[in-house]
């Protein structure tokens, strides 16, 4: 079954249920919401049988790999294949697809915009996803990772809050100067490598030659576009705009896939593509991490609108994520591939809650809630766990990739470690404090009466809430397929992990 167009075939499921449910009549909305539902159901499908043929101890990078010729003049090639890393990311898109369908089965206000236009973009997202993940040739990459600004444009800009029109925009030029930036790299980077057939296959670039200072500024090309798409503080001002107007489904997929493109581009080209430059630039990117995780956990302790007080907690959880990644560790690097599965489960859980939430009430401001735990026991307990999977709670899933990010830290940059420890104390605060307001205390005029969580919105949380627990007590089987991914990365930038202290000399005092 090797042979089998395995990412071909998941890019064009999604694809196919787009058209089909933009092409359904304007009236047939719930027919629209049942045929999106069950494409995203049938590519989650489709990714469990991929990954149970996955062979974490192959010896070839990349496994399922599909090449075929497709702009020969230029070297590009339409090239998919899957390492650890792009498999556990490729899973989590298409976990969370579906829960965002049926999570916003009733977000779209079907006076204002089509929702089968808002399902249909909803799938042809998950296409470009996939699509990104797999992608071996650098400039199909490119390609897919400007072709996703399409789609989560229009879900910004046609069903997102009342600022949706700017939130949209910014999001757009940040994310084309981004884009930008790497395709001026991409064109250099083919121009400083040999040309010819299939130049731009990742794995034809490896070991590139080139001088100090072209390899410096092409690293910054990508680097600067994957910071951008993080988004790593400084350039991370669109994100709050971005996450606070989009729908909730909207916000899930691009906080908790979208983003993760840039890390995992730092990961899978800055690092290999260019390994001399990364260590250059290595103490700089630190730095830049450590500020972002201490910054964003303080703008998001003053925050009084729930959606962007979780916006800004990925900002600094995006801080651990590039820390771990520059560590330049075993450790360090497996924490932050872990760490981008767990986030975007438990900020999905965090976002759709609060969607429910906003949904009940009308308003996202954490001022006008109180006293939910009282008449909603069962949505106040989801957005506790989810929080508290936030925060890295010992037993929930993001403790131990974040416990992986600081181990791999400290080996090689104890100071930076230390000072982005205090991320996580300043995490129980802006979590523990949004929780008290919202859910402790005696209900309010508004929140007296609130649903609790139905039917519909429980299998929504449900799996995600089992996934965050499962993670927290056995992440064996994901660092299991992540691990041989990340000693290949380490092996192509050249660097090993420090060694272990000495122990002392036998028979020395202790």
């Amino acid at each position: 079954m090797t042979d089998f167009p395995w990412l071909t075939t998941l890019g064009l499921v999604p694809l196919v249920g787009a058209l089909v449910v933009a092409a359904l009549p304007s009236a047939r909305e719930l027919l629209a919401k049942q045929v999106a539902l069950g494409f995203s159901l049938v590519v989650l499908a489709g990714t469990i049988a991929l990954a149970l043929q996955f062979d974490s101890d192959g010896g070839e990078q990349f496994q399922f790999a599909e090449t075929y010729e497709w702009i020969p003049q230029f070297g590009v090639s339409y090239a998919l294949g899957v390492d650890g890393i792009a498999l556990v990311l490729i899973a989590m898109a298409t976990v969370l697809t579906p829960v965002c369908i049926l999570a916003s089965w009733h977000d779209v206000d079907s006076d204002r915009r089509s929702a089968k236009g808002y399902f249909a973009l909803l799938l042809l997202l998950e296409m470009f996803m996939i699509g990104v993940f797999a992608a071996t040739d650098v400039f199909l990459f490119y390609v897919l990772f400007e072709a996703m600004l399409v789609p989560m444009y229009f879900i910004i800009g046609s069903y997102g809050g009342a600022q949706r029109s700017y939130a949209a925009v910014k999001f757009l030029l940040y994310s084309l100067v981004g884009g930008l930036l790497m395709l001026a790299a991409v064109i250099g980077l083919y121009v400083t490598s040999d040309g010819g057939p299939k130049a731009f296959l990742f794995e034809n670039l490896l070991g590139t030659e080139m001088g100090t200072g072209t390899e410096r500024l092409l690293f910054l090309g990508f680097f600067i576009a994957f910071a951008i798409k993080a988004p790593l503080w400084p350039l991370h001002t669109w994100l709050p705009d971005a996450a606070a107007e989009s729908p909730p489904g909207g916000a899930v997929l691009l906080v908790g896939v979208l983003d993760k493109v840039g890390t995992f581009g730092m990961i899978r080209f800055c690092l290999p593509l260019f390994p001399d430059a990364s260590q250059w630039a290595t103490p700089a990117v630190i730095t830049l991490s450590v500020i972002g995780i201490l910054y964003g956990a303080l703008l998001a302790i003053g925050q009084t609108d729930m959606k962007r007080l979780i916006a800004y907690t990925s900002i600094s959880h995006f801080g651990f994520i590039v820390l771990g990644i520059f560590a330049m560790t075993s450790q360090g690097q497996a924490g932050a591939t872990l760490y981008m599965v767990n986030h975007g489960f438990s900020t999905a859980a965090l976002f759709l809650i609060a969607g429910f939430l906003i949904s009940r009430r009308g308003s996202r401001l954490i001022r006008d809630y109180g006293g939910v735990q009282r008449v909603a026991p069962m949505l106040a307990g989801t957005f506790l766990v989810a929080g508290l999977s936030s925060l890295a709670l010992p037993g929930l899933s993001s403790f131990v990739s974040e416990i992986l990010v600081l181990i791999g830290t400290y080996s090689r940059y104890e100071v930076a470690a230390v000072i982005a420890t205090g991320g996580i104390i300043l995490a129980s605060l802006y979590i523990l404090l949004m929780y008290q307001r919202t859910m402790t205390g005696e209900p309010t005029e508004h929140t007296s009466q609130m649903a609790d969580l139905n039917t519909r919105e429980a299998w929504v949380v449900a799996p995600l809430i089992a996934i965050i627990i499962a993670l927290g007590f056995f992440p064996k089987p994901l660092l299991d397929v992540i691990n041989p991914a990340v000693d290949r990365t380490m092996e192509q930038v050249g660097v090993t992990d420090p060694e272990p202290a000495q122990p002392a000399a036998e028979g020395a005092r202790p």
